[in-house]
């Protein structure tokens, strides 16, 4: 096969691949790589159909190519570089996608653990995001404060829906235990409450991934918790993140 003949095999190929359509010579010259006549490239396709590397669907229709042509197209012709940095950012923004779906799995993960733990709320707020998932509202709920103070029970349910996340902006996280007791906390709906909290900074996945990003994760309460087993559970689920 001759240079002209293998430029022609790869911009059938090509072509075909974009379109699923049999090529003719009046595409191929439109595209504007051939300085030749239409005769002189049908003349040629002819001779590759004839070495078994294209074939025409029928007599009016233009060619395509054959196991045959392919073979040769991947192992003489084939240039990953041209589509290198296209197929690269297509992967680094899926990537990025992926890993924030896999960070997001496994807060969400830590936060049902945590919650089997404590007869508490257990929250966490994901890097990346403003949004905090919260469970364990049935545990406050059976607490002696919660039954005998039904506008408790909106304030909790008021602040987990609508106010946590921007408090967790407001007050001091870090990677410390950090203890809000009371209207401390500045969460007026909620006074008699406490909330226990400290920061993650989820470890990359993979060497491919950037450093990680910080996240909060903590209790709330009434104010009578169990501040020492809290503590310690709260920092076990902490590590638990801050390790994968």
């Amino acid at each position: 096969m001759d240079a002209r003949q293998g430029k022609l095999l790869v911009a059938i190929i090509d072509q075909f691949i974009e379109t699923a359509l049999p090529v003719g010579s009046k595409r191929l010259l439109e595209a504007g790589e051939f300085c030749c006549s239409s005769a002189t490239l049908r003349s040629e396709m002819a001779r590759l159909e004839d070495e078994g590397f294209l074939l025409q669907p029928h007599v009016s229709a233009g060619r395509i190519p054959t196991a045959q042509g392919y073979r040769m197209y991947v192992r003489d012709y084939l240039e990953p570089s041209r589509h290198e940095t296209a197929v690269r950012k297509r992967f680094e923004t899926l990537k990025e996608q992926y890993f924030r779906r896999k960070d997001q799995e496994r807060v969400y993960e830590a936060v049902s653990l945590l919650s089997h733990m404590v007869p508490n709320v257990v929250f966490a707020k994901v890097p990346h995001k403003a949004q905090v998932y919260y469970m364990g509202l049935s545990n406050v709920l059976r607490q002696p404060e919660f039954q005998g103070d039904p506008r408790l029970v909106s304030g909790v349910a008021e602040v987990l829906e609508e106010h946590l996340s921007a408090v967790l902006g407001r007050i001091d996280v870090d990677a410390e235990i950090r203890y809000y007791i009371g209207d401390e906390h500045l969460l007026p709906q909620i006074p008699s409450c406490s909330l226990i909290v400290t920061e993650y900074a989820l470890r990359p996945s993979t060497p491919l991934r950037a450093g990680g990003e910080n996240g909060v994760i903590g209790i709330l309460g009434p104010m009578r918790m169990d501040y020492s087993y809290n503590t310690v559970a709260l920092e076990l689920a902490a590590d638990l993140l801050r390790s994968h």
